[in-house]
């Protein structure tokens, strides 16, 4: 599904380039649940972000479903980041003045002017699942920060994607929180079949998928080592 082939990364400073990612290979199958654990400032965000083709690899190739992520025009990385791929980030990056419905909708209302019936049903299904169906018309002001992470997750696969990624999903959540969007991750890949690549620092999290990598001086390995 998700390859990453010989990735490396490096940012100019100046005094010269510093590399970050050195030679990274990664797959992620369909169904496959990977965490990625390290220090911070280890590159994991960067790594997260060249997955989703909001970053690009200095040297190095990313394929989803054996399309190569640097081959797309602008507007195919576009529609990949919006249908194929699913994000969820530390920072909820929730709307303040729409509601929670109207967040959980506006990947599909970046690609259509009238969102479809199916998609509405899917948002209030997902809202459901995450436990908010009674908070459709609350605003982002109105909600806990766990209610907040768990609209995100909720806007993140609405419309059905391929990959989900997350960073550091649980970072900002009191533990009772945590453990909840925690227990719905694993429920989601499990149940549902979602792939998924986590960033955490936190263990529990990164020990309950399927599998766990360290980045460890820029290169990923077996997170038992």
């Amino acid at each position: 599904m998700l390859e990453v082939t010989r990735v490396s990364k490096d940012y100019q400073t100046p005094s010269g380039p510093i590399r970050v990612l050195s030679d990274i290979d990664l797959s992620v199958g369909p169904g496959q649940s990977i965490s990625i654990v390290g220090p911070s400032g280890s590159g994991k965000s960067t790594l997260l972000n060249i997955m989703g083709a909001l970053d690009r690899p200095t040297e190095g190739t990313v394929r989803l479903d054996g399309r190569d992520l640097a081959q797309m025009s602008d507007g195919e990385l576009a529609e990949v980041r919006n249908r194929r791929i699913g994000f969820v980030f530390q920072l909820h990056h929730l709307l303040p003045q729409c509601t929670v419905l109207e967040n959980v909708l506006t990947p599909a209302l970046a690609a259509n002017r009238r969102v479809p019936e199916a998609v509405c049903k899917r948002a209030r299904m997902l809202l459901d699942r995450v436990g908010l169906s009674s908070h459709l018309e609350h605003r982002p002001g109105q909600l806990s920060g766990g209610e907040r992470q768990r609209t995100v997750l909720a806007r993140a696969l609405v419309n059905s994607p391929s990959i989900l990624l997350a960073d550091e999903p649980t970072g900002s959540l009191d533990r009772a929180s945590a453990e909840g969007l925690a227990d719905l991750l694993v429920e989601l890949n499990r149940q549902d079949g979602i792939a998924m690549v986590v960033v955490t620092h936190w263990r529990t999290l990164a020990e309950r998928l399927g599998k766990t990598l360290e980045l460890r001086d820029g290169a990923l390995v077996p997170g038992n080592q």
